[in-house]
């Protein structure tokens, strides 16, 4: 074998390795099936349709470990989640959907109008800070899918 074809042939075995790896780590870093998803919510009459809606979805992927969900609360519904207001149902979703690892985000715009604080909120939530509408938009620039039903 010349000097040639030994020179090509350790180039073609490297390459051949350097390949079969990428393949590896391409295939152990592909994304998962997990999807992520952001409800949109602030018609107050629709608060327990739409957690309703999440139950569902987390119960239909097969648990909250399938999916990402974020919830991102503005207007008139923010009321129903201030702890005097809320009912016992509300609470106890919103306690369940904050175990599960549900981002529970409320405007800051909208606390600033009702004056309220995340203290005033149930336990779980976080605040919006540049305001809800914002959340959405970052969340979709993400991949999150959105939902408003």
């Amino acid at each position: 074998m010349n000097r040639r074809n030994m020179l090509w042939s350790a180039i073609s075995a490297s390459g051949a390795a350097l390949g079969a790896s990428s393949v590896k780590a391409a295939s152990e870093a592909a994304p998962s099936n997990k999807l992520n998803v952001v409800y949109h919510l602030s018609d107050a009459d629709k608060v327990n349709f739409v957690l309703g809606n999440i139950q569902n979805h987390i119960d239909g992927v097969g648990g909250p470990e399938h999916v990402t969900i974020a919830l991102v609360i503005h207007g008139p519904a923010l009321k129903a989640f201030h702890w005097a207001q809320a009912n016992p149902d509300v609470s106890k979703r919103v306690g369940d959907f904050s175990k599960d690892g549900v981002e529970l985000a409320a405007c800051g715009n909208t606390m600033k109008a009702q004056n309220v604080t995340l203290r005033d909120l149930l336990p779980g939530f976080v605040s919006a800070e540049k305001g809800g509408v914002v959340r959405l938009a970052e969340l979709q620039s993400q991949g999150y899918l959105y939902l408003r039903p």
